[in-house]
C-alpha cells in the first residue's frame, strides 16, 4: 500500500471532526470539508461547534499545527472518507442525499490508489451503489481486485460505533467491522485503520458491514421496546415499574433495559428504519419495536396533559431535553418532543431545565420558553416532568422535590411515588 500523506474528512459533525482530528493527530495532513461555512470557519479558528469532552482541545492543537485544515469543498486526498448525515425522510425511508451529493463532489479528484470510505450509516447496498457510480463516471479506474494495482480505487464500508461523551476513547478502542467492495478493499481499508485503532479491525462484505451497525441499533431499539411496552402494562395494573425491573433481573440470564419516555439520537431512533425499509415484509419485531417505542413519548404527553390539567394553574418544569444523559445533542429526542408540544398547549406554564444547554432551541424560544436552573424550577414548579436522567437532576434530596407531583420517565427519583 502506497504511503498515505493526505485524508479528506467529508462531513465535519458529531463523527466526522472527531475523525478528522484523531486522524491529524496521527501525522496525516487532513483536510475537514463541510457544506455549512460556519462549521468551516469554527474549525479553521481551532474551535469546535459540538459538544464533546476533550475535542477542544485536540482541535485546537492540530489546527495549530497545520495537520487539519478545513474547506468547503473536497481536496485531492489519498483517502476520502463520507461521514455525512443519513435522516429518514417523513415516510420513515433513508435518505442518502447528502451520501451522493459528497460521491459526486470527489469523482472528479479520483486517481489510482485512492481509498474511498463510508462511515454514514447506510442501507444495505449503498457502498456497492458508490462502487457502480464510480465505474460510471470515471470508467478509466477499476475497483480494487488482488493482484491489480493499475487505475484502481478502492471502495469500503466502516460504521462508526461510538457513544456520544466517549467518542475520542472509542474512536481508538473500540473494534471497527470493515467491509470492502473487494477483499482487496477490504485489506486496504483494514491498514488504514489500523494507524488510529487499537481495537481489532474486522473484514468482512460491505453488504454485512451495513447490516452490522443496523443490526447493533435495531437490536437495542427492541430491547428498549420491550421496558417501554413493560412500563405501560405496569402502569395500567398500578405496579411499580423500576421494581419488577429491578427484581427480574436477579434472574442470571434476565437483563430487562431501563423504560423511559421513547428512544431518541440518530442511531437507535432512526437506523431500524434502514431495515425496515429494505426488507417491510421480514422486519415485523423490529416495526412493532419502533411503534412501541414512539407511542411511550405519546403515551408520557398524554399523561403529563391530564396532570396539568388536574392542576389549573401549575407551572411545570421539563427537566430535560436532550435524548440522553449528560450530552447537549437533541437530535430525535423524546425529551424535546414532549417539552415542544406541551409548550405550544401551555405556553409559558412550561419551564425548561437543560443544564447542557446555554440557551433553549429555537422550537422553545419561539413560543417564549426559556431555560431555569434546576434551583430555580424547583423554587417556582408544582409538577415535574423528569425526561432525562442527567447526573445533575441525580442529586436533589427529597427534600426539596416533596411538594412536586412528579412523572418519572427515569426511574431517577424513586424514594417518593411516582407515575411512569
Amino acid at each position: 500500500m502506497p504511503e498515505l500523506q493526505k485524508v479528506a474528512v467529508l462531513g465535519l459533525g458529531y463523527i466526522g471532526l472527531p475523525t478528522a482530528a484523531l486522524i491529524a493527530s496521527r501525522g496525516l495532513q487532513v483536510v475537514g470539508v463541510d457544506t455549512k461555512e460556519y462549521v468551516v470557519r469554527t474549525v479553521a479558528s481551532g474551535a469546535i461547534h459540538i459538544s464533546e469532552p476533550d475535542l477542544d482541545g485536540l482541535v485546537s492543537k492540530v489546527v495549530s499545527s497545520g495537520a487539519l485544515t478545513t474547506s468547503s469543498k473536497p481536496q485531492a486526498a489519498d483517502v476520502f472518507i463520507i461521514a455525512v448525515p443519513t435522516p429518514i425522510d417523513g415516510n420513515n425511508r433513508p435518505d442518502l442525499s447528502n451520501v451522493n451529493a459528497a460521491v459526486e463532489s470527489i469523482l472528479d479528484l479520483l486517481v489510482p490508489g485512492n481509498l474511498v470510505i463510508l462511515e454514514s450509516t447506510s442501507p444495505i447496498g449503498t457502498t456497492e451503489g458508490i462502487a457502480k457510480r464510480i465505474n460510471e463516471s470515471r470508467p478509466d479506474l477499476k475497483i480494487g481486485v488482488n493482484g491489480r494495482e493499475d487505475g484502481a480505487v478502492y471502495v469500503a464500508y466502516c460504521p462508526e460505533r461510538v457513544l456520544p461523551g466517549r467518542i475520542l476513547s472509542e474512536l481508538i478502542d473500540n473494534d471497527r467491522c470493515i467491509g470492502g467492495i473487494t477483499p482487496a478493499c477490504a485489506r486496504r481499508a483494514q491498514r488504514f485503520y489500523k494507524m488510529f485503532v487499537r481495537g481489532a479491525c474486522v473484514a468482512t462484505t460491505a453488504r454485512a458491514a451495513e447490516l452490522v451497525k443496523l443490526t447493533e441499533n435495531a437490536f437495542r431499539d427492541t430491547n428498549i421496546a420491550f421496558a417501554n411496552e413493560l412500563s405501560m402494562i405496569c402502569d395500567r395494573f398500578d405496579i411499580n415499574v423500576w421494581e419488577v425491573i429491578d427484581i427480574a433481573n436477579r434472574h442470571p440470564r434476565v437483563n430487562v433495559l431501563r423504560p423511559g419516555p421513547g428512544v431518541g439520537g440518530h442511531c437507535i431512533a432512526v437506523d431500524p428504519w434502514f431495515i425496515i425499509d429494505s426488507a417491510p415484509d421480514l422486519a415485523r419485531v423490529m416495526r412493532t419495536s419502533r411503534e412501541v417505542n414512539n407511542a411511550k413519548t405519546q403515551k408520557i404527553i398524554e399523561r403529563a396533559e391530564a396532570l396539568i390539567e388536574d392542576h389549573p394553574y401549575a407551572n411545570v418544569a421539563c427537566c430535560g431535553l436532550t435524548f440522553k444523559a449528560n450530552v447537549d445533542d437533541l437530535r430525535e429526542s423524546p425529551a424535546m418532543e414532549i417539552a415542544v408540544h406541551l409548550a405550544k398547549k401551555y405556553g409559558q406554564r412550561i419551564k425548561v431545565v437543560e443544564p447542557n444547554l446555554r440557551r433553549p432551541p429555537p422550537e422553545l424560544a419561539d413560543h417564549h420558553i426559556g431555560l431555569l436552573n434546576i434551583d430555580e424550577a424547583l423554587r417556582t414548579c408544582e409538577i415535574a416532568l423528569l425526561l432525562v436522567d442527567h447526573d445533575e437532576f441525580k442529586m436533589v434530596p427529597l427534600a426539596e422535590r416533596r411538594h412536586l407531583d412528579v412523572i418519572d420517565t427515569r426511574g431517577i427519583w424513586q424514594d417518593m411515588p411516582v407515575r411512569t
